[in-house]
């Protein structure tokens, strides 16, 4: 059995951080045993990465990238978005679902999430944002739960577009037994330090589709016909540039850093699980907190974040300072929605998602990761019982 590396101080002892990380020594020597090898571009180890990652999500293709936002990125542009085109996403996320939307030269619609129950995209709430100009619907697996995807993607065959899948938060979520992340033509995952299976900085685009991943792993490295390591293993120098490129490749490194926690990443979802039952348990009857998902969506969830919402939302900064202040426990907020962002409000921001921005208006994100401990869940539980009233 693998032994764990001290805690890193990047998080005080003193404190109940809102994520930790915690190396083990064969993670270490998988890196070590890279920088040995000499080679620390993208090669065999990131080879053997996807496969790997392909395996246990049931995909023909995973293909690493340099980050989740490239995954997005590739994966609107494999499904011909491009100027004049619109892409359906949630505002209620990280920007960079957003963001690729606009690399692409496309215009992000805005569709309300389905309520406090559920902090997904809202299908109805898609069916109405449709237009002639849409190629595509981004969905984004909140917090690890799955979104509504099995009506999306009957909804975006319908239509003859494509569904997009932001499965960054759920490495390994499900629905009805099927990954999340192999529902739609593509899906894009995260490899960022506070995500459940984390290197520091990487993301995937995985899929199904044969086309899909051939032109994924062209664009990646400049469109090249050869990646370095192939003309390494040929002894051939010679490449050909059919397209305009980009530089998404990830490295040896970061490759043999999550092919090593990839062994565990079952168990860290289900220590994750665990916390999430027990949080749950403890805060339901909390007069002062609404808790989002139900009990019976955990078993096909990541239970990536543990999100709770205020019912005085005026309150939070107020909360989230005597939490961090008088208790040493860190907090976050997941997410401002994207519309109200000044590079969004104009033009495709004009619109109010009421939903939305009353959720996240008293949203509040609570420490979560693999090796909390139970003493450290009580405090946070003690500190909200002191801190949030009704």
């Amino acid at each position: 059995m693998p032994t764990e590396t001290a805690p890193s101080p990047v998080n005080a002892p003193d404190t109940v951080p809102l994520f930790d990380v915690r190396l083990t020594d064969a993670d270490l020597e998988a890196v070590a045993q890279t920088l040995r090898s000499g080679w620390l571009s993208m090669g065999p180890r990131t080879q053997e990465f996807e496969r790997a990652f392909a395996a246990q999500l049931g995909v023909a293709h995973a293909v690493a990238l340099s980050s989740a936002t490239a995954a997005l990125h590739l994966a609107y542009l494999t499904a011909g978005v491009g100027p004049g085109d619109e892409v359906i996403v949630p505002s209620y996320t990280f920007v960079a679902t957003a963001a690729a939307v606009r690399y692409c030269g496309a215009t992000p619609v805005f569709a309300d999430i389905l309520g406090a129950h559920d902090l997904s995209i809202d299908p109805d709430a898609v069916r109405r944002c449709l237009s002639p100009r849409t190629k595509a619907v981004a969905c984004v697996h909140f917090a690890g739960y799955p979104a509504q995807v099995a009506l999306l993607a009957q909804l975006c065959e319908e239509h003859g577009i494509a569904l997009i899948e932001d499965a960054a938060h759920a490495p390994s979520g499900a629905v009805d037994g099927r990954k999340l992340g192999s529902w739609g033509r593509a899906a894009a995952f995260s490899l960022f330090s506070n995500k459940i299976l984390s290197v520091g900085e990487g993301g995937l685009l995985v899929t199904s589709d044969d086309a899909v991943a051939e032109k994924a792993r062209s664009l990646r490295s400049h469109a090249m016909s050869t990646s370095t390591w192939e003309r390494h293993a040929s002894g051939s120098g010679a490449y050909e540039v059919d397209d305009v490129g980009f530089n998404y490749r990830i490295d040896e490194p970061r490759s043999a850093l999550a092919l090593s926690r990839l062994e565990r990443l079952d168990q860290d979802i289900a220590s994750h699980r665990r916390l999430t039952r027990a949080y749950r348990e403890r805060l339901r009857e909390h007069p002062g907190l609404t808790l989002p998902f139900s009990d019976q969506s955990l078993e096909g969830s990541c239970c990536y974040l543990m999100p709770v919402l205020l019912s005085k939302a005026a309150r939070r900064e107020q909360v989230r300072e005597a939490l961090r202040e008088r208790h040493g426990v860190h907090t976050g907020i997941h997410y401002a929605p994207v519309h109200t962002f000044a590079a969004y409000r104009q033009g495709e921001g004009g619109v109010g998602l009421p939903v939305t921005e009353q959720v996240a208006a008293g949203e509040l994100t609570l420490p979560l990761f693999a090796h909390m401990s139970d003493s450290q869940l009580d405090r946070v539980v003690s500190a909200i019982e002191a801190e949030v009233r009704a």
